[in-house]
């Protein structure tokens, strides 16, 4: 999604790679890396006073937050071992209790941006167990760290930036401004940049606080989805199940077109009659398969990666009283891992049909290209990256 819901879409932490650092990194120069943003810092309106106050007692980068850039749950486990941490028992049960306490701030906010309770309720679960697991990690340190050796390029330089015009804005007192490893802050887990864009003051009292106040938090949520395009009215999706025979080069269409061709919800309601969706098979043929709507990117807007946005439409779903999901995941099958992942780009890349990055994750551009590999050689095109599909592309090309 290279849109502008892709630079909204900046916001939470992502699985990356770490990039080489600049002259002072390597000389070890944390103060004069500190020092070099002195006059950026001004330039945006942060006054000399808030910069010394934010980087008072910093005398290095975090070794802890440098080492925390080379994994991440929701890129480095299959989807079906995310979910059960993500959608756990204890976890619907938190939240249908916090819905119930905060029913009348859901219902306003939901009447004001048309983004259905059961969604923002979902996003705070996955984001910070309901305000619980919020981080507790200065923001400055982890985004100087990471801003210091200069991971993804100058991006977390810009964040840093961004944090220190909102400890000049006084929403937030640089004690308080905590969060996760990757700067990502408070209950909704924005980094600064989204912060100042989308964070809303919503309990009226002069301050847009992630931090402490629900209100503000779960606002904040629903107007952050609005911008990246939420569409109301429309769910992020359904499991369905596929009658025999099911022609999956016909992936995309609207929802009435499925059901029309024998596609049904396994909760037994009916597909809408309006809609565009398209199939989505995170286990492959075999395991749980769902339509999915715009809404699904949308949510992919907040964090990038499938095994999340499944996270949080099914977790939305069961907090609004939905089944567990009905199909089976293949726990047991052999799945490829990061480097299979590459070589699958790699060789998918020499084909013609892939063109993203090489980085070893799957997502929505390796999926196509997988299922157009599947479509030309006439195997079921359910876009599955399995190890077999691997080994069939690797040796069709005479490589080992």
């Amino acid at each position: 999604m290279r849109t502008r819901r892709a630079v909204l879409a900046l916001p939470l932490c992502l699985a990356l790679l770490a990039a080489p650092g600049p002259a002072w990194a390597q000389d070890g120069d944390f103060p004069g890396f500190v020092a070099s943003l002195r006059s950026d810092a001004i330039a945006r309106g942060v006054s000399p006073n808030t910069f010394d106050a934010a980087f008072a007692g910093l005398r290095g980068p975090d070794p802890d937050v440098i080492a925390r850039t080379r994994r991440q749950g929701e890129f480095s486990r299959p989807v079906w071992d995310y979910l059960v941490g993500a959608v756990s028992p204890g976890r619907i049960a938190r939240g249908q209790a916090q819905g119930k306490r905060l029913a009348a701030t859901l219902a306003a906010i939901e009447a004001k941006t048309g983004v259905p309770r059961a969604i923002v309720l979902a996003f705070w679960g996955v984001e910070s167990d309901f305000g619980a697991s919020a981080g507790s990690l200065p923001t400055v340190r982890a985004l100087a760290s990471l801003a210091y050796v200069r991971h993804r390029g100058t991006l977390f330089r810009d964040e840093l930036l961004a944090a220190l015009q909102i400890l000049e804005k006084g929403d937030i007192e640089p004690a308080r401004m905590v969060g996760s490893w990757a700067g990502a802050m408070g209950q909704v887990q924005f980094l600064p940049s989204v912060y100042l864009r989308e964070a809303v003051d919503f309990d009226g009292d002069g301050r847009r606080d992630i931090w402490r106040s629900e209100p503000d938090a779960l606002a904040s949520i629903a107007h952050y989805l609005r911008s990246l395009g939420w569409k109301p009215g429309l769910s992020w999706g359904y499991e369905v199940s596929l009658p025999k025979e099911f022609d999956l080069t016909r992936y995309r269409g609207p929802l009435a077109d499925f059901a029309a061709r024998g596609v049904r919800r396994t909760d037994g309601k009916p597909l809408p009659v309006n809609g565009e969706a398209s199939l989505f098979l995170p286990g492959g043929l075999g395991s749980p398969v769902f339509l999915i709507t715009d809404n699904f990117e949308v949510i992919r807007g907040y964090n990038t990666s499938d095994s999340y946005a499944l996270a949080v439409g099914h977790l939305a779903d069961r907090l609004a009283g939905g089944p567990a999901l009905a199909a089976p995941w293949p726990n047991g099958d052999a799945r490829l891992d990061g480097p299979g992942l590459k070589r699958l780009q790699a060789g998918l890349a020499a084909q013609g049909l892939y063109a993203g990055e090489q980085d070893g994750r799957a997502g929505p551009k390796l999926r196509e290209a997988v299922r157009q590999y599947q479509i030309r050689e006439g195997l079921p095109a359910d876009g599955y990256a399995r190890p077999a599909l691997l080994e069939r592309l690797e040796r069709l090309e005479g490589r080992p």
